[in-house]
C-alpha cells in the first residue's frame, strides 16, 4: 500500500505538505510504515480530542464563575476567606493529598544533577537552533570582551580592532574567576608561569609552576578532570559544582603568546540544556509552518541540520559540534557532549492546526499532533561518529506549557502514554516539563506534579505569562497596578518561592530541574552578571538566558553557588504563603496623574506594536525588539500577553478610553516605524493604519483582550498572520 493510500484509508484529512513530510522523511527514519502510523494517530485523535475539549470547556466555565463572583461584589470590602471558599467550591483549588516524592527514572545528568544556564530558542530558525545547541561550551574571554560585562572606560572601549587594554581587563576578570573557582594552594593564577601535569602512580595531578620553578597544586586536587594534547598547545579540564571549565594553553595563540602561562582562553560549560521551542517564540500558523518546525527538530535529533548564511560578505555554514574528548587523570578516554542536552517545547492544549482535520472536518488539537510528531523525530536520536546521542538514557524530554491545574496535567500524562504505545516505547520514556506559568497550576502545583510523578523532570516560574494570567483571572475584580509595581506585590515573591518549596518537597532535586525565568536584555550583560546570581541562590538549578554569550556569563553564577547545597538549606524554611499568591494585584489608581497613565500606555503600546509587526508581517515569533527607550529586549508571546492584558484591564475599568488607547497606538506606531527604518523587509504601519494588518492585530489584542481564552494572544495572532500570508500570496 502506498503512503497516499495509507492516508486515504483513515477518516483524517491530511494536508499534502504535512503528509509528505511524515511519509517521506519522518517515518523512514524511525522504521514505521504509513499503514501503521496513520491509523494509530487517528485513534489517538478520536479518543483524546473529546477529553481535551472538555478540559477547555471547564477552563471557560471556571473563569465565567470567577468573573461573575467579582462582578457581584464590586464595591464590597475584600474578604479573603470568602474568596478561598469560593475557589474551592468551583474546583479552582483542589484538595492537596499526602506528601510524596517524584519517581522519575532514566534522567540524564544534565537535568537531574547539573545546575546551569538554560537556553530557549525558536526551533523554526535553523541558525538559532544550531547556535543554541552548540552553546554547551563558550569562551569566557569572548563573552567578557564583546559585551558590557567589561567597562568601556579608561581606554578599554570596544573597537573594530583588538584593544590590548580591554584584553588585559578581560584576563584580569577571568583570572579572578579562576582564583575563586579553581583556587591554587596559596597563590593566584596571575602568579603562574606555566601549567602542567605531575605523573604519579595514582594518576595525573594538575600543577602550576612559578617563575623560580616551585610547583603548586589545586587546593582541591579532585577538581582536575582531564587534558587534551601535550607540549605547547594543551587543554586542561576541571570540574566545579558539576560544571566543567577548560583552560586553553597555547603559546602560538594571539592572546596566549602574551598571556601569563600562555593562557589563551577559559572555556566554560555554558548552556547545559536548551529548550528547542515550538511554542511562544515561534510563529507557526498553518501546515507549512508546522512542517518547517518539525523538520528542524528532526534535523537536530538526526544531527544533520545545517544553516547557511551570509556574514560580512562571506557564506558560512553552521552544523552541530562534535564531542570534546580528553584523557582523564587515570589515562582513560573521557568524552563530553559538544552540545546542550535538548528538550522540545510543545504547544499547550488550546490551539488547533490545519495540518490534520478530523473526520468532521475540524482542525485537530495542535498539542496532540506536537506530542506525536516531536516524539517521532526524537526517536532518531542515536549515537553517531563523534557525537553522543542527545539523551544517553534513551529519554525524550518535552516541555508542556499553559496547563491549568492537575486535571490538564493528568491529560498530558495520558497523551504521552498513548504516544508511547503508538511507537512501542517503554512507559515513561517521554519525560515532561510542567511550566508553572498559569495561576491554577501555581496554586495546585503539588497535585500537578503528582499527576506526572513518574515522568516529570522540570518545573519553572516565569513572570510574564504568569502575570498575564494573574491579570486575566481577576480582571473583573478591579484595576491592576502599573506593570513595574505588580513586580513588587506579595503574590509574585510568594509564587517564586513556593515553586521552589513545592519542587523540593516533591523530591525534584536529583531527578529534575527547578527553573527560573528569562533575562530579557541581551545587550545588558553587566546587569545580568550583577543580578542573575539570585536565581541559583533561590534554589533554581536552571534559569533562562537569551543567547549563547549570556549562557557563558550566567554559568559563572553556578560556580559561585552550590545549588544542591542551597536546596537543602531551603528545604528547612516554611512553605511560601498560598494566601499571598491568591491576593490579586488590585490597586486604587485615583492618584495617578494623566502623565503617569499616558507613560504606562505608551510603554505597553510600543512594546505590543514592536513585537506584533514582526510576528504578523514577517512570521518572526521571537526577536530583539527595541523598547520605548531603544533598549533591545528579547520578546515572545509572554511579553505580549502581559502588556495586552494590562491595557485591556485599564480599558475595562475606565482608567483609559478606547479613543485614548487608539490614539496611543497610532502615535507609537510612528515610533516603531522609526525604530525599524534599517530593516528593508519592514512594512510601515503609520502610512495607512486601516490597511496595516499588523496594526489591526495589535489593537485587537487590547480591544478584544477580555474575551480571549485565558488572555492568550495566539488565537488573534494566528488569525491575522494567516490573513497577512494570504495577502502576500496574492
Amino acid at each position: 500500500m502506498s503512503s497516499e493510500e495509507s492516508r486515504n484509508t483513515c477518516t483524517l484529512t491530511i494536508s499534502p505538505i504535512f503528509g509528505q513530510f511524515i511519509d517521506d522523511e519522518l517515518l523512514p527514519a524511525i522504521g514505521i510504515g504509513p499503514d501503521t502510523f496513520w491509523p494509530r494517530l487517528e485513534a489517538i485523535i478520536d479518543d483524546l480530542s473529546p477529553l481535551n475539549r472538555t478540559l477547555l470547556d471547564k477552563r471557560q466555565e471556571i473563569q465565567k464563575s470567577i468573573d461573575a463572583w467579582h462582578i457581584a461584589r464590586r464595591g464590597d470590602a475584600w474578604s479573603h476567606s470568602e474568596y478561598l471558599d469560593f475557589l474551592k467550591e468551583i474546583g479552582y483549588l483542589v484538595p492537596e493529598g499526602e506528601p510524596f516524592s517524584v519517581e522519575t527514572e532514566n534522567v540524564d545528568k544534565e537535568i537531574a544533577e547539573v545546575a546551569g544556564p538554560q537556553l530557549v530558542v525558536p526551533v523554526s530558525n535553523p541558525r538559532f537552533a544550531i547556535n543554541a545547541a552548540n552553546a554547551r561550551w563558550g569562551s569566557l574571554y569572548d563573552a567578557l570582551y564583546g559585551t558590557d560585562a567589561i567597562s568601556d572606560d579608561n581606554g578599554q572601549e570596544r573597537s573594530d580592532s583588538y584593544n590590548p587594554a580591554r584584553g588585559a581587563a578581560v584576563i584580569r576578570v577571568a583570572t579572578e574567576f579562576l582564583d575563586a573557582t579553581l583556587p591554587l594552594d596559596g597563590i593566584s593564577h596571575a602568579d603562574v608561569s606555566a601549567y602542567g601535569l605531575d605523573r604519579t602512580d595514582d594518576g595525573d595531578v594538575f600543577v602550576a609552576s612559578l617563575a623560580h620553578g616551585e610547583a603548586i597544586g589545586l587546593i582541591d586536587p579532585s577538581q582536575y578532570a582531564g587534558h587534551q594534547g601535550d607540549g605547547g598547545r594543551c587543554r586542561y579540564l576541571f570540574r566545579n559544582n558539576g560544571l566543567h571549565i577548560e583552560m586553553l594553553i597555547d603559546p602560538a595563540h594571539p592572546i596566549g603568546k602574551d598571556a601569563t602561562a600562555n593562557l589563551a582562553d577559559v572555556i566554560l560549560e555554558s548552556a547545559v540544556t536548551t529548550i528547542q521551542d515550538c511554542e511562544d517564540s515561534v510563529a507557526a500558523v498553518d501546515a507549512e509552518d508546522k512542517v518547517g518546525v518539525y523538520r528542524n527538530w528532526l534535523g537536530l535529533m538526526q544531527a544533520d541540520l545545517e544553516a547557511t548564511f551570509d556574514k560580512g560578505g562571506k557564506k558560512m555554514t553552521r552544523s552541530l559540534k562534535q564531542d570534546r574528548v580528553y584523557v582523564d587523570p587515570h589515562g582513560e578516554t573521557l568524552a563530553l557532549s559538544g552540545r546542550s542536552l535538548m528538550l522540545v517545547r510543545n504547544v499547550g492544549h488550546l490551539m488547533t492546526t490545519d495540518a490534520v482535520l478530523d473526520s468532521e472536518g475540524n482542525q485537530v488539537f495542535e498539542g496532540i499532533l506536537d506530542a506525536v510528531v516531536t516524539t517521532a523525530c526524537a526517536m532518531t536520536d542515536r549515537r553517531r561518529d563523534g557525537m553522543q546521542p542527545n539523551s544517553r538514557t534513551g529519554s525524550i524530554y518535552i516541555v508542556k506549557p499553559k496547563m491549568h491545574g492537575p486535571h490538564e496535567v493528568a491529560f498530558t500524562d495520558i497523551l504521552f502514554g498513548r504516544v508511547e504505545e503508538l511507537f512501542r516505547l517503554e512507559p515513561n520514556t517521554l519525560k515532561v516539563g510542567v511550566m508553572d506559568e498559569e495561576r491554577r497550576t501555581t496554586v495546585n502545583l503539588a497535585e500537578c506534579i503528582r499527576a506526572v510523578r513518574k515522568r516529570i523532570v522540570f518545573i519553572n516560574t516565569g513572570f510574564l505569562d504568569r502575570t498575564g494570567d494573574e491579570i486575566f483571572t481577576s480582571t473583573q475584580a478591579g484595576t491592576v497596578f502599573r506593570k513595574d509595581t505588580i513586580k513588587n506585590q506579595p503574590w509574585i515573591l510568594a509564587y517564586e518561592n513556593r515553586n521552589v518549596d513545592v519542587g523540593i518537597a516533591c523530591g525534584l532535586p536529583g531527578r529534575g530541574q527547578i527553573g527560573k525565568g528569562m533575562w530579557a536584555m541581551p545587550d545588558e550583560m553587566r546587569g545580568m552578571l550583577d543580578t542573575k546570581q539570585a536565581h541559583p541562590e533561590a534554589g533554581a538549578n536552571c534559569a533562562w538566558v537569551p543567547s549563547p554569550t549570556a549562557a557563558t556569563l550566567h554559568a559563572t553564577h553556578y560556580h559561585a553557588v552550590d545549588v544542591r547545597a542551597r536546596q537543602k538549606e531551603l528545604a528547612k524554611r516554611a512553605m511560601a504563603s498560598l494566601d499571598d499568591i491568591l491576593t490579586p494585584p488590585l490597586a486604587d489608581l485615583s492618584d495617578l496623574t494623566a502623565e503617569e497613565i499616558q507613560a504606562e500606555l505608551d510603554n505597553n503600546a510600543q512594546g505590543i506594536l514592536g513585537y506584533v509587526v514582526r510576528w504578523i508581517d514577517q512570521g518572526v515569533g521571537c526577536s530583539k525588539v527595541p523598547d520605548i527607550n531603544d533598549v533591545g529586549l528579547m520578546e515572545d508571546r509572554a511579553t505580549l500577553r502581559i502588556s495586552s492584558q494590562h491595557m485591556a484591564n485599564w480599558l475595562l475599568h475606565g482608567v483609559v478610553t478606547k479613543e485614548h488607547v487608539l490614539e496611543t497606538f497610532m502615535r507609537m506606531a510612528k515610533v516603531v516605524d522609526r525604530q525599524n527604518e534599517g530593516d528593508a523587509s519592514y512594512g510601515r504601519m503609520s502610512d495607512d493604519y486601516a490597511t496595516s494588518i499588523a496594526f489591526q492585530a495589535a489593537c485587537a489584542l487590547v480591544f478584544e483582550g477580555c474575551d480571549q481564552p485565558s488572555g492568550y494572544t495566539e488565537p488573534l495572532l494566528h488569525q491575522y498572520r494567516r490573513q497577512k500570508k494570504a495577502e502576500l500570496a496574492d
